[in-house]
């Protein structure tokens, strides 16, 4: 049964690595016994979270900006330039924007759109070689980052986010339908409340967000690491497409 959720030989690059929500699939993954690779906007963030994971297991920084077709494909060579395949890619760099709708910018939707939406689909192609090549031997898999705001609607204002976030759910299920035939498996997760830079109010108001959450509490580094290892894991091998909600009941309770 261990085997089933063994990464022991697989290497993983995560996008959004060096915090939050990409930080926990990160350490899950190396105490899984992964070789994990984190990417980030910020070098120096990149670099200090890698050193910080490497006391778990071999961890690599490999800063990028992913949101520019340029940025994808800089990653893409830094990342070749250790590895010939790829098992696990985890898109997971994310950004929101919260605006009234008679004020909402341009800019707040383009930054969150080409994030959340454009530079997953750009970076699973710019590295589909490298997983087509391990989907030789085993699955691969590609896990898209979602949020519940993409299945159940957020009273809050921030319309860029949620489109994103739902577009980013139906495109796993199209991409997964067209990359299956080469090994490679395509799911999503869609979490709930987990304290980040991203979702402040988790973070700096935990008793007040936990509240509102059917299971009573936000979720935990746990919690998103065995959905992270579940879907990488031989145990996912046949979940193709789907989506993981990962919310404590938010998703049911706001319906």
């Amino acid at each position: 049964m261990n085997e089933l959720f063994s990464l022991k030989g697989r290497t993983a690059l995560i996008t959004g690595g060096s915090r939050g929500i990409g930080r926990m699939i990160a350490e899950g993954f190396l105490k899984q016994g992964a070789k994990v690779y984190i990417s980030a906007r910020k070098t120096a963030a990149c670099d200090q979270t890698a050193t910080e994971l490497s006391a778990l297991g071999p961890c690599v920084s490999l800063p990028a900006d992913v949101s520019t077709l340029e940025g994808a494909r800089a990653l893409v060579a830094a990342y070749s330039a250790h590895e010939s395949q790829l098992d696990i890619l985890v898109n997971n760099a994310g950004a929101a924007w919260g605006a009234t709708f008679d004020e909402f910018p341009e800019n707040g939707w383009d930054k969150v759109v080409d994030l959340n939406l454009k530079a997953p689909f750009f970076l699973t192609q710019a590295l589909h070689g490298h997983l087509h090549k391990a989907g030789q031997s085993h699955v691969a898999k590609v896990i898209n980052i979602a949020s519940i705001d993409g299945v159940s609607v957020n009273p809050q204002e921030t319309y860029s986010y949620a489109a994103s976030k739902a577009g980013l759910i139906h495109l796993t299920r199209r991409m997964a339908l067209r990359l299956v035939k080469d090994n490679i498996v395509v799911t999503a997760i869609a979490p709930g409340a987990f304290a980040s830079e991203m979702n402040k109010d988790a973070r700096d108001h935990e008793a007040e967000v936990s509240a509102r959450i059917p299971a009573g509490r936000i979720g935990t580094s746990e919690d998103m690491a065995g959905a992270a290892i579940f879907l990488a894991s031989r145990a996912g091998d046949y979940v193709v497409g789907s989506t993981l909600v990962v919310d404590g009941g938010v998703t049911h309770a706001r319906g």
